[in-house]
């Protein structure tokens, strides 16, 4: 008896077939296949690669497998061409080293960017060094993450997405820290109180969202137990996971805001709320894919606000 199944590959824009694929073993992976795909048309390496069982349908895993897929002794896929991509770690650290590096040369007024006078003099203001000390570590500690800590999914980005998404970063960056450091910046309307109080709440902030990372990363590198959803340690940070499902973005949000209120500065509100509306949309399609996959998913738990989002 033959147990091994034919797999069709079609261009999903043309129904063009681009290959035939014959006697594929049941077990074989998305991942397999595109592999298979590769040897066939070396321009289009796997990561380039977009499998999927209808023309519009959402994309096939790498981990999935053939056999257990709705399909019959032969396979019909789509193929769909994603563009030139960079891995995950490549992507986090261009994203990253771009606000990192452009702050401190506004901070440290380099020649060119405020009136000659001010090349390299610092500012007398307190909060202008807190306000530089805390954005470099939030910077080094997501670099520090992106080499250390965080375990990809998803193997690689579009280079496209990649460029659009550090022209964000960098552009905002730069917005926020000529007015931070320009030269008539002026401190918060509170004071020192108001700057020491949000930079208590931006530290356990960086901490919450350190230890969020620490835990999914864990989880994720612990597939001995098959897939699970994260869920509370002994580490207080984690206990957000008791009321969310994307404590890290929750974490994430009160590091800008609480930065907001240490600035007092309308460029850094402006990034939060558009920082905030984006990782609501990444908690919630996390969250529903939470529900999805885990029928004893906790029902108390929202996205990314406590009992409220």
């Amino acid at each position: 008896m033959d147990l091994h199944l034919k797999v069709e590959v079609l261009d999903a824009k043309t129904r063009e077939q681009l290959c035939f694929l014959d006697k594929v073993e049941p077990h074989s992976t998305i991942g397999d296949i595109k592999s298979l795909f590769y040897k066939l048309y070396p321009r289009w390496y796997p990561a380039r690669q977009s499998l999927t069982l209808d023309p519009k349908g959402k994309f096939l895993r790498d981990e999935e497998i053939l056999q257990s897929l709705p399909v019959g002794t032969t396979a019909t896929m789509y193929f769909k061409d994603l563009g030139p991509q960079l891995g995950w770690t490549t992507v986090f650290f261009a994203e990253n080293i771009g606000p990192l590096l452009i702050y401190l040369l506004f901070y440290f007024r380099v020649p060119y960017i405020y009136s000659d006078r001010c090349a390299f003099t610092s500012s007398p203001h307190k909060v202008v060094t807190m306000a530089c000390v805390c954005h470099t570590f939030h910077y080094l500690k997501r670099l520090i993450e992106t080499i250390f800590v965080h375990r990809f999914s998803h193997g690689s980005m579009p280079l496209r997405t990649i460029v659009k998404n550090c022209l964000y970063y960098w552009g905002f960056s730069a917005w926020l820290a000529y007015y931070i450091n320009h030269p008539l910046y002026t401190p918060p309307s509170y004071g020192e109180v108001q700057v020491h109080y949000a930079m208590v709440i931006f530290a356990i902030c960086e901490m919450g969202n350190f230890s969020i990372h620490l835990s999914l990363s864990h989880l994720r590198g612990d597939r001995s137990r098959g897939r699970r959803f994260p869920v509370p340690s002994k580490n207080p940070f984690t206990w957000l996971f008791f009321f969310v499902s994307c404590p890290n973005h929750t974490y994430e949000v009160g590091t800008w805001v609480s930065f907001s209120i240490m600035t007092q500065c309308l460029p850094v509100a402006v990034f939060t709320v558009l920082g905030f509306i984006q990782m609501t949309v990444w908690a919630k399609g996390k969250h529903r894919a939470y529900v999805r996959e885990f029928k004893d998913y906790p029902a108390v738990r929202v996205a990314i606000i406590p009992l409220i989002l």
